[in-house]
């Protein structure tokens, strides 16, 4: 990996004696699922600031479709939702991790509804439970229909609000976690996290010091031109807990959701699970129901091998999508199901009553992230992580559909909770430390940050997407390492500028580890390398130093 993915500690110069101080016992860096439920926990006995770049609305939480898993009907069992979860991991999942969270789960869904979660019911009261890929019972959770996402972070929120002890900042970009060793990267040792250095559009560049600090800013998706996520995620919770020196794991995997709207010029659109789950076909333009012909599952298949066909049968077809057929599952009780994505096609004039639904698949959900024990802890003293921004051991290779909102809860809990008691130890009154970053400048030629954007995400679609080969992964780390010799050296001063460096780092660090995992196994398809290789049964760990790129 290129010097300049490794040389800065923080991407702007600064003299902590010189800028505004806030202090708080935790700070949490994001507020979907994951960082608003750690909130309601740390705040049982601490205070806590929620920092999030952009406004709650704009969480992958809060598009979310699909629900949360959970074992709640009299013929599902722990053991069968732990066994799918298992199944669909493809070797590399921590079965301890699996049974915490999916014990839990039952418990977080009472949990939900106590706090007002006005989840689907059946005329006679008892929960309605969807089925979608890779189970083997009906035991997806849905609020509103397809809106699951959206009535989740306003349960949340409404407990958030309830409490003094939580403050949410909002429209504030964290720019970089902050070391109370400023030496401690270079000299491969595990210095504490005290805060953040964020910047806001009116009150510009502040210092956060936090007794506890834990991430929780979700993905990566805006790193591929084909994707469900919003804007906001472009991997920058990733790319500070790296600069920090905490350890990653699992960075090639890449989850693909199979279904997203497809039309010409419009941004993708998730087209959830939960409609196969229903009934729908995938089908060709002559309505040919081909996923029969690639799993005995069909439509249901696991969601890497429903990708994987789709573009596999696009590629022999020669086109460049292929559909959903609803039409049998009748309009009206489509509309009560799914309302949101019944209004979408309105909005595209397709009338699903005769026309089919253009898909195809996009990057969904970064199963790779933050590594973390299960409670939440980092590698890191004073970091948790929680959500799409850890690596859990929770999907391994592969996540199982409706499992991502349940892990998001239980650890956004456990990492609230831990966050909390760490801080209430902390005897010592909480005080700003002299921290002085100075960033040399750059002598080389200025690059169109958005240009670059955008080439960074097509590079990544064609070659680090659902099919890879070491050719295109070797092609793209050259790519990216000679935009980052121009990127990385720059001291930027907008949060653009800041995503656009951390897009570059992550990327970087996914075509890497890509790169080195010579095998296929669950999200990550090599073509070169088709088969399952036993020796690859373990999970790809990586780190910064100063001087070089750590991967065990």
């Amino acid at each position: 990996m290129d010097k300049p993915f490794l040389e800065r500690r923080y991407l702007i110069s600064f003299d902590s004696r010189r800028i505004r101080h806030i202090f708080t016992d935790v700070l949490i860096i994001g507020a979907g699922a994951a960082g608003l439920r750690a909130a309601i926990e740390a705040a049982k006995s601490a205070r806590v600031i929620i920092l999030t770049k952009a406004d709650i609305s704009k969480s992958n939480t809060y598009l979310a479709q699909g629900g949360i898993a959970a074992v709640m009907g009299p013929d599902d069992s722990i053991e069968a939702h732990i066994a799918d979860t298992l199944a669909c991991a493809a070797g590399l999942a921590d079965e301890q991790v699996i049974r915490q969270v999916v014990s839990q789960a039952p418990e977080t869904i009472e949990e939900l509804i106590s706090w007002g979660l006005e989840v689907d019911r059946h005329p006679d009261g008892t929960i309605a439970l969807g089925r979608e890929g890779g189970h083997s019972a009906n035991r997806v959770v849905h609020a509103h229909g397809d809106a699951t996402g959206k009535y989740l972070i306003e349960t949340l929120l409404s407990q958030v609000k309830q409490n003094d002890d939580i403050t949410i900042f909002d429209n504030c970009f964290a720019i970089d976690l902050v070391s109370n060793d400023p030496q401690a990267v270079e000299t491969d040792k595990p210095a504490a996290v005290v805060g953040a250095i964020t910047y806001h559009e009116r009150y510009g560049v502040q210092m956060i010091w936090a007794r506890q600090t834990i991430l929780a800013g979700g993905g990566a998706g805006m790193l591929w031109r084909e994707t469900t996520n919003p804007p906001q995620a472009t991997a920058d919770g990733i790319a500070m807990a790296f600069r920090a020196g905490a350890e990653l794991a699992e960075m090639e995997m890449m989850q693909f959701h199979p279904t997203t709207l497809y039309i010409a010029g419009a941004t993708r659109s998730l087209i959830s699970e939960a409609v196969r789950g229903d009934g729908a076909y995938l089908v060709d333009r002559n309505g040919y129901r081909f996923m029969k012909d690639y799993h005995p599952d069909g439509e249901l298949a696991p969601r890497d091998i429903v990708s994987r066909a789709i573009a596999d049968y696009t590629a022999k077809t020669r086109t460049t999508h292929v559909f959903l057929d609803v039409r049998h599952i009748g309009v009206e009780r489509f509309k009560k199901r799914f309302p949101s994505i019944y209004q979408l096609c309105k909005d595209f004039d397709i009338d699903i009553s005769k026309d089919l639904i253009p898909v195809r698949p996009a990057a969904h959900y970064m199963i790779g992230g933050i590594k973390t024990d299960v409670i939440g802890r980092t590698t890191l003293p004073g970091l948790w992580a929680c959500g799409e921004v850890a690596c859990t051991g929770l999907h391994g290779a592969n996540r199982l559909a409706s499992n991502s909102l349940l892990e998001a809860l239980v650890f956004g809990k456990a990492a609230g909770a831990g966050a909390a008691d760490c801080a209430a130890r902390e005897n010592e009154k909480l005080t700003a430390v002299p921290i002085i970053s100075t960033n040399p400048p750059s002598e080389r030629t200025e690059l169109d940050l958005a240009d670059i954007r955008n080439s960074l995400r097509s590079v990544m679609w064609r070659n680090v997407g659902i099919v890879r080969t070491g050719a295109r992964l070797e092609e793209t780390r050259e790519i990216i390492s000679f935009w980052g010799r121009y990127v990385m050296d720059k001291e930027l001063a907008t949060p653009d500028g800041w995503e656009a460096q951390n897009m570059l780092t992550v990327a970087m660090l996914t075509t890497e580890c890509a790169l080195r995992r010579t095998e296929s196994r669950g999200v990550h398809y090599r073509k070169d390398y088709p088969s399952t290789d036993p020796a690859w049964t373990k999970r790809q760990i990586i780190k910064r130093t100063s001087e070089r790129l750590v991967i065990s």
